[in-house]
């Protein structure tokens, strides 16, 4: 493990101080606990939450979002494909309504390498952009736009600009994949992608981007005595820029998406709301990715996709909901073609989690009755928990494995099967452990645990004796004693 920032081993950074210059390296936390990985997940998450995180209605409320990408759209936005789903959202309860990549595109374009402009397309949309931005909000629902501010593709108009709006290696512009990448430090480019995020919430009335960055960039020598030092002032930079916007829009939601969740730390997160967890499309893939997520990013925090196919059933489209529950539910898939089964578990899954899930997720702390979980297993089964302040939810995946899923708890209390309610999964008390019964492979569901009245102000999973930090001050005391 290597704990720090770029170096000259590390990213090929380094920085020549002269008489008078300093440098300041990126923050790190250190902290100890009395206990083990539990106890100080317990730690982190409360360190993130009352230190790191720019605390708003969005984060605290966990609104439900719609994106038209994942097993949907998939880049290919159109009035006509996008009405359906509009209706199937607001139906089934979302509360946000994402257009993804592409609606910038004609449709002869590749949306990959037009990126830059950020006009809408003259050819997808019948009466306009606006037109289906009004729609969605008539719908009840907030809409959002996709932009990836970072880059601009080689068939973009910004290709024009001057070379110093963009990284560079030896004095040369570097592509990657078709695209240019924008270099932040200007200033130039921080007022240009200014502007875009201006007329798009401004003008087209957009309430949410979703920012994303699918390219990789070694770093730029251009002003900069190494490529790693002016990759780090990029970097930092972009959050800078991040920050303004929350400044310039405060109703405006920022999600950090970074290819799928390839880039999630907390510079990034102590400014953007909510973080894209993975672009993973094996939906029996996603609870080994989240499990271990939920250590690394706050539950209000982690936006985890469901998208059922409309080839599936109930069964299918539970699972997905399931594994969103556990954190920010971003539902995607052609929910306008569901099956009527596997629509009501997409609708009754939103439901339970605005009842019991989203009231509380903002205070809740992650733990881990079965330990991590390997990506690579495809048996044994998978479980992960949210502990509030007067109950216990647990979200058990059965992969393979055995139909029986045991859950160990340290306390006695009372177990109670929160979703699904219908596909005969069936969860009882046992001698110390919940017991989960799936009728089939490849189930999931929802576990609401209440201790007994003795133990009611007692952690009811996992052990005691776990630090209590709440207040923020105490917290930074407790790291600046420690030299951090």
């Amino acid at each position: 493990m290597y704990l720090g920032g770029p170096d000259a081993l590390h990213g090929e950074a380094w920085k020549l101080l002269r008489p008078g210059e300093s440098y300041e390296t990126v923050p790190v936390a250190l902290g100890c606990v009395r206990g083990g990985f539990d106890e100080a997940i317990d730690a982190l998450t409360r360190y993130r939450r009352n230190v790191l995180l720019r605390k708003d209605a969005f984060t605290s409320n966990c609104p439900v979002i719609f994106n038209d990408y994942m097993n949907c759209l998939n880049a290919d936005p159109t009035t006509g494909k996008e009405l359906p789903l509009i209706t199937a959202a607001a139906r089934a309860g979302c509360d946000y309504y994402v257009i993804d990549a592409g609606w910038y595109a004609e449709t002869n374009e590749n949306w990959w390498d037009s990126v830059g402009a950020w006009e809408p397309s003259r050819t997808r949309f019948a009466g306009g952009l606006e037109s289906l931005i009004q729609t969605i909000r008539s719908e009840g629902m907030i809409p959002g736009i996709w932009l990836e501010p970072e880059v601009a593709g080689i068939n973009s108009p910004l290709k024009t600009k001057p070379d110093d709006w963009f990284l560079q290696e030896h004095r040369k512009r570097i592509i990657d994949n078709g695209r240019f990448l924008l270099d932040f430090r200007n200033p130039e480019v921080r007022n240009y992608m200014h502007s875009v995020v201006d007329r798009l919430v401004d003008s087209y009335g957009a309430g949410y981007l979703k920012l994303d960055y699918n390219d990789s960039a070694c770093g730029t020598d251009l002003h900069a005595e190494s490529a790693g030092q002016g990759l780090l002032e990029h970097n930092r930079a972009v959050a800078a820029w991040v920050k303004e916007l929350r400044d310039r829009h405060p109703n405006l939601v920022v999600e950090n998406c970074g290819s799928g969740g390839c880039r999630m730390d907390y510079a990034m997160l102590s400014q953007a709301q909510i973080q894209s967890s993975s672009d993973q499309e094996d939906y029996k893939k996603y609870p080994a990715i989240l499990v271990g997520e939920l250590a690394a990013v706050l539950p209000e925090q982690l936006g985890i996709w469901s998208y059922p196919f409309p080839t599936g059933g109930a069964r299918e489209a539970s699972f997905n909901m399931v594994s969103a529950m556990a954190g920010r539910i971003c539902q995607s898939g052609c929910l306008s073609q569901l099956k009527d089964d596997a629509f009501r578990q997409v609708h009754s899954g939103i439901q339970i989690y605005k009842a019991t899930l989203a009231p509380v997720l903002a205070d809740s702390v992650p733990f881990f009755p079965l330990d991590l979980p390997s990506l690579a297993d495809r048996r044994s089964p998978i479980a992960v928990g949210l502990r509030t302040a007067k109950k216990d939810f647990v979200f058990v995946w059965r992969l393979e494995g055995d139909s029986a899923v045991g859950v160990p708890v340290a306390k006695p209390g009372q177990a109670r099967l929160l979703y699904p309610l219908s596909l005969d999964v069936t969860a009882t008390m046992g001698k110390g452990k919940i017991e989960i019964s799936f009728p089939a492979p490849y189930m999931a569901a929802v576990i609401e645990f209440i201790p007994s009245t003795d133990d009611k102000d007692k952690p009811s999973l996992g052990d005691q004796g776990r630090p209590r930090i709440t207040q923020k001050h105490e917290i930074q005391e407790t790291y600046l004693k420690a030299g951090s």
